[in-house]
């Protein structure tokens, strides 16, 4: 009895929390679209951007943004394009800056000698950068920066 009337409770705040932002004219990629109801015609996908330029993160732990196109690229759990040029042994010579440490690391905590297979499949946490505006203003300034000043 108490479980159905949490889940009640958890529905009924979902859907009004849903109604309140419905009702507020708040910037998202859907655009005019309600968040009932389904686009019909979405707008297509853009391009990624390919200038091979670090960016600067949009909030804390943010994973970089991948800042290369990767059309094509094969990731699946026989091959990693990525590591072809972002693992250990090919770093030098591709020049691309090589997977973080801790993609090293197992669950406990100990280093293996490869990508650890949970981190293997690059795209669950890293994303193509497109160029386009941003939907609201972003304030945040990374940490590095305030050590700076």
């Amino acid at each position: 009895m108490k479980n159905t009337i949490k889940t009640l409770c958890i529905g009924s705040f979902i859907l009004l929390s849903t109604i309140a932002i419905a009702e507020k004219n708040i910037a998202t990629l859907r655009e005019e679209t309600p968040l009932n109801k389904i686009n019909e015609s979405p707008a297509p996908l853009q391009n990624a951007s390919n200038k091979d330029i670090k960016r600067g993160r949009a909030y804390p732990m943010q994973p970089p943004v991948i800042p290369h196109k990767i059309d094509n690229y094969q990731l699946d759990l026989k091959v990693n394009k990525c590591l072809s040029c972002h693992s250990r042994t090919q770093t030098e010579e591709s020049q691309a800056p090589m997977v973080s440490v801790t993609h090293f690391m197992d669950r406990e905590g100990n280093f293996l000698a490869d990508v650890s297979p949970r981190r293997y499949f690059c795209k669950q946490c890293h994303v193509t950068q497109i160029e386009r505006s941003s939907l609201i203003e972003n304030d945040f300034i990374d940490i590095q920066h305030l050590l700076s000043k």
